[in-house]
């Protein structure tokens, strides 16, 4: 069975004649996210705009299956659909009317017209933007720059993957300033798309965050597979601050010490509570250093 999200893509393709940009795929896909109740994708600031990691994949995936191709027409990157199915019929009925409604309005738009318009009308996904001066004028690109969170004092941060896209996941360690995510995984590897070591990397400096892993202050993934109640959390994290903290301090200190050069750190496991998640107790380990005054906020 086909992922509903993945259909909306090919709808889209649909509804413009079977062939898009991948930019005006992104931007378009962008803009129906803005009406639906329910985004299907989430998008964060991209170098070139509003840009979904997740969407991107799946038209991978499609074009794995023989549905979609990529071809060059003239310079550009085209998404071309090649399956015949009608896959705008089978939206709900309230999205059939999304594509229509885009039809209407952004028919006639080329790419540098879309992308002038999401930049215009959504300042914040042009933050990052190399191309934002070929489309706005100088008032426009002051919006832009106000709508960048910018934070002078030093900060820690936790956060937890579970439950969140590799999108929403982005936006709000930019909406924090943070300029280093370190990933205190053992085995930085997910079944999640977009949290394995090498993506996650990639993701993050793709909108201008450093990332860097540290798995010596992890825990190995075997001691987390019996793990039901809080009392198991707390036992596993009360052994962990006693006998592996200890014997990685120096990897402790060398996180301490990264903010001499980020004055923003984050620090990320999967777990969305801090409570159930070692990720805690480093921070605690953190906050009992000589000297230490940086704050810390679970996020």
């Amino acid at each position: 069975m086909m992922y509903y999200r993945r259909k909306q893509l090919l709808a889209l393709l649909d509804t413009f004649d079977g062939l898009l940009t991948r930019t005006q795929l992104q931007k378009l896909a962008f803009i129906l996210t803005r009406w639906q109740d329910v985004p299907i994708f989430d998008f964060v600031p991209y170098r070139f705009g509003c840009y979904s990691f997740q969407a991107n994949q799946d038209l991978g995936a499609l074009k794995q299956q023989g549905l979609l191709e990529e071809t060059n027409i003239q310079g550009f990157h085209y998404w071309k659909k090649l399956d015949k199915t009608d896959f705008a019929a089978q939206l709900k009925s309230s999205d059939q009317l999304f594509m229509k409604q885009l039809k209407r309005q952004f028919g006639n738009h080329s790419q540098d017209d879309l992308i002038r318009y999401t930049y215009i009308h959504y300042p914040y996904y042009a933050i990052n933007s190399t191309i934002a001066g070929q489309y706005l004028n100088a008032e426009q690109l002051e919006k832009v720059d106000a709508a960048r969170n910018c934070y002078e004092g030093k900060q820690l941060f936790t956060i937890g993957y579970e439950g969140k896209s590799l999108e929403r996941y982005l936006n709000l360690l930019l909406a924090q300033d943070v300029k280093l995510l370190c990933d205190v995984r053992k085995n930085s590897f997910s079944m999640k798309f977009g949290f394995s070591k090498n993506q996650l990397q990639y993701a993050c400096e793709q909108v201008g965050i450093a990332f860097m892993h540290i798995p010596q202050l992890g825990i190995e993934s075997d001691k987390r597979q019996s793990l039901k109640t809080q009392r198991d959390y707390d036992m596993l994290f009360d052994e962990y601050e006693c006998n592996i903290l200890p014997k990685n301090r120096e990897h402790l200190l060398h996180l301490a010490g990264l903010f001499v050069n980020y004055n923003r750190i984050a620090i990320t496991c999967f777990e969305a509570h801090s409570c159930m998640c070692h990720r805690g107790r480093v921070a605690k380990a953190l906050e009992k250093l000589p000297d230490w005054d940086i704050p810390i906020r679970h996020i």
